[in-house]
């Protein structure tokens, strides 16, 4: 009987790609680390007021590293909540079985070796920008070694893990500045500071639920603080983002244009958390969710795709 379950069992590949559809859909995530790495290299360029964008083979490289690191944040996290998920997540991919941590460390190590390479052959200045960026993320993978305090104190836990995201940001910006080998641009402290910023806009928005959502075992911001000050928190990043993004705008050269295509971008993305606060109906909160993330990627695409583009084809 085992072994016609070993031979029923799928093929590694079938379940990795099951694995990405459930835990990391390709489909979603890559159009947004593209986007995200374009904008990324883009403000810098702007800022810098150098002519075009950078050279086709270091974006494609650039790109693959940025998504490998994402990747990576995954598979770390399945290492780093393997208890918690089999306590009270059975459903998820590795604790059903679906696929072992061994196989996902395999994974792990050929992104490393692939991104490695590439940026060895095309940009060797970029390699460490991106070990910096991993060393960080396996501090992370060990809670930085004091697990349960960070356990105990939710916000520093948090902002401990956010800071992974300014170092991948350091990475893709860097695709122009570090990557020709020049001082990093007035500007580009204030937006590493904004992808922070908009890190914990998307954390806490994704851990804001109504009332009859929450789950026994799973840790949530409306659940900890409750669901009014935790999306008044929510509002008060929302409102700290915009405003570091006006100071990154200001770096860039924007008009009024740019000022009012970001102030419409918030002010529609506080509409649902305002709802909430008023209905308390968890398809509400689950608003909070998605106008995080269009902010986020309209943030991005204002900053620096957008006028890129136009600066390329206009």
């Amino acid at each position: 009987m085992s072994d016609t379950l070993v031979q029923e069992r799928p093929s590694l590949p079938r379940r990795l790609w099951k694995y990405q559809s459930e835990r990391f859909p390709l489909v979603q995530h890559a159009p947004l680390i593209l986007a995200f790495t374009f904008s990324a290299a883009s403000y810098s360029r702007i800022i810098r007021g150098a002519p075009g964008f950078i050279t086709a083979i270091e974006y494609a490289v650039g790109a693959i590293s940025a998504l490998g690191l994402f990747m990576l944040l995954r598979i770390f996290d399945e290492f780093k909540d393997a208890d918690e998920d089999a306590a009270h997540r059975p459903y998820r991919p590795v604790p059903r079985g679906l696929v072992t941590l061994c196989e996902l460390a395999g994974v792990g190590i050929a992104i490393v070796a692939v991104a490695l390479a590439l940026n060895a052959l095309v940009m060797p200045r970029m390699l460490w920008p991106w070990l910096l960026s991993l060393g960080y993320m396996l501090l992370m993978g060990r809670e930085f070694f004091v697990r349960e305090w960070l356990k105990r104190h939710p916000i520093v836990y948090m902002v401990s893990h956010m800071i992974i995201l300014p170092t991948i940001d350091f990475y893709t910006t860097g695709l122009d500045w570090i990557n020709r080998g020049v001082d990093a641009p007035d500007g580009i402290a204030w937006f590493l500071l904004l992808t922070f910023l908009n890190g914990i806009v998307i954390e806490v928005g994704r851990k804001i639920r109504g009332a009859d959502a929450e789950e026994p075992g799973v840790e949530t911001y409306s659940a900890l603080y409750g669901a009014r000050r935790a999306t008044i928190g929510w509002l008060c990043v929302l409102a700290a983002t915009a405003s570091t993004a006006v100071i990154a705008a200001t770096h860039a050269g924007f008009g009024a244009v740019g000022f009012i295509v970001l102030a419409t971008f918030v002010i529609a993305s506080a509409l649902p958390a305002l709802r909430f606060l008023r209905s308390g109906e968890h398809r509400d909160a689950r608003r909070i969710e998605y106008a995080a993330g269009v902010w986020t990627i309209a943030m991005y695409l204002t900053l620096g795709a957008v006028p890129m583009l136009v600066d390329l084809f206009g």
